[in-house]
């Protein structure tokens, strides 16, 4: 697999979150779940700065929800996951950063885990050029207007 870490939860979230909850449960059967960070859901506040006064100010709020685990073997191997995820599903978030986890250290499964990776992946890629194209369709030279314009008043 060819694609970064940073990546991953992004893949991921192209499959559906129940199938996600299910295949993080049926992997983490024989492994110790510890969280770091308890599964959260809430709002994210979206700042910019004023351009005039340099001043920031809250352009919106976005649901938010994130988790920080480590995973047990009982060999004794470790491994540290994490997931943001613009969603309110604190469950989500879990299962995400197990996937994350279970990937990065190649754990039983990861295989599993790099099918739907990949698969999100090529899927969020289609996409990216769905919204491309419909860009790129809509797109107006303002350009041409001007031009317009002189020719009218030639006459």
């Amino acid at each position: 697999m060819n694609l970064e870490r940073k990546d991953w939860i992004r893949a991921l979230t192209a499959h559906p979150a129940t199938e996600l909850n299910t295949l993080a449960d049926q992997l983490t059967a024989d492994c110790d779940v510890k969280f770091k960070s308890l599964p959260q859901a809430g709002l994210g506040l979206l700042t910019l700065t004023d351009g005039a006064f340099h001043e920031p100010y809250f352009l919106g709020e976005f649901p938010l929800s994130s988790c920080s685990i480590e995973l047990s073997l009982s060999d004794g191997r470790r491994a540290a996951g994490g997931a943001q995820v613009m969603a309110d599903d604190a469950e989500l978030a879990r299962s995400l950063a197990i996937l994350d986890a279970i990937l990065a250290a190649e754990f039983p499964g990861w295989e599993r885990v790099s099918e739907h990776v990949q698969s999100g992946a090529l899927q969020r890629s289609e996409d990216d050029h769905r919204r491309r194209a419909v860009l790129a369709a809509t797109r107006v030279d303002f350009a041409l207007l001007g031009n317009a314009g002189e020719d009218d008043d030639a006459d």
